[in-house]
């Protein structure tokens, strides 16, 4: 294929991928009644009180991205070295393509294009190690809070619920061990003959040690903090009243959930606004304020970074290596 060739192609899918995103993005905004009701509870707010809150909102989702972005850069340390800002762009130009893909499977492409050629199937095995860690902390921590609201708002016998908490151990346990054993995984993928060709890419799973696998815990732990910071910012500003830890139970397991479940992003705003319902109804009885913050965190931490990405689009390469 000639160059002149390779150019026109890289350049209709850019625009094919803009064009996507944005038609997307448009027809979810187009008639958002959470955010419309959003917009309206803030007019009944004190406007200094409530703007710092979006600003700090805003500097959380900022902060958010940025730490994924160091996680990503330490992840293929040892496969390419990306500066600081280079691995801004792609978590950012990944979640462009994130926005209308199924379970998110375009954010693999959007960061793993920013690696050279013979390195991004590396890099798609390297993402996954990131987002087991964050897959992690977010079912130990949900497991944590499925078992406080059972024995808070569920009468079940004593016996039942110790059942349920040694199972919900187990689970813990099962998820720490595999993460921080995670170079095991490649004897069982060894064992597959229909991946029998990609071996060689997985061996890159030997190179994450206790060590490196407990720093990317740890920013993966530091990102579900901010996340958190977020949910409750926005909860307390619409609905003053309700009690701190209760409330980061609830989120934790709105978190929890989302993780389980199959979606696409632009979809995704009807399962956080449905789960968020349902639990925040055991605490508060302020259900329109509940669905205009859960809607309003989906705007801030998915539709603008996926906005903001769509600029780093124009630097994708689908036959080389990406310009600095």
């Amino acid at each position: 294929m000639t160059n002149s060739k390779k150019k026109t192609i890289n350049s209709v899918i850019k625009v094919s991928i803009l064009l996507l995103a944005g038609a997307f993005i448009y027809h979810k905004l187009s008639d958002n009644e959470n955010l419309e009701s959003f917009q309206k509870l803030l007019k009944n707010l004190e406007h200094y009180k409530a703007y710092r809150i979006l600003v700090l909102v805003f500097a959380l989702m900022l902060l958010n991205w940025f730490l994924e972005a160091l996680k990503w850069r330490f992840l293929v340390k040892s496969i390419q070295k990306l500066s600081v800002w280079k691995a801004v762009e792609s978590v950012f130009c990944g979640l462009t393509l994130a926005v209308f893909t199924p379970n998110r499977i375009g954010e693999y492409g959007g960061r793993v294009f920013f690696l050279t050629s013979r390195k991004r199937a590396l890099g798609v095995i390297a993402m996954g190690v990131g987002a087991v860690g964050q897959m992690v902390v977010t079912n130990i921590l949900g497991a944590v809070a499925i078992l406080w609201f059972i024995n808070q708002y569920l009468q079940i016998n004593f016996w039942l619920f110790y059942g349920i908490s040694t199972l919900a151990g187990i689970y813990c346990l099962f998820f720490l061990l595999f993460f921080f054993n995670i170079s095991l995984l490649l004897d069982v993928l060894n064992r597959i003959r229909v991946l029998a060709s990609l071996r060689k890419f997985f061996l890159i799973l030997s190179r994450y040690h206790f060590k490196e696998l407990s720093i990317v815990f740890g920013y993966s732990l530091l990102r579900f903090v901010v996340f958190t910071s977020q949910y409750c910012l926005i909860i307390s500003l619409l609905i003053p009243g309700i009690a701190l830890p209760p409330m980061v139970m609830m989120i934790f397991i709105l978190f929890f959930i989302q993780s389980a479940l199959p979606s696409l992003d632009l979809l995704d705003v009807g399962v956080r606004t449905m789960t968020a319902t349902y639990f925040f109804s055991f605490i508060t009885t302020n259900e329109l304020a509940v669905m205009a913050g859960t809607a309003a965190i989906w705007f801030v931490n998915l539709i603008i970074p996926a906005i903001l990405g769509s600029v780093f689009v124009f630097k994708l390469n689908f036959f080389g290596t990406n310009p600095d």
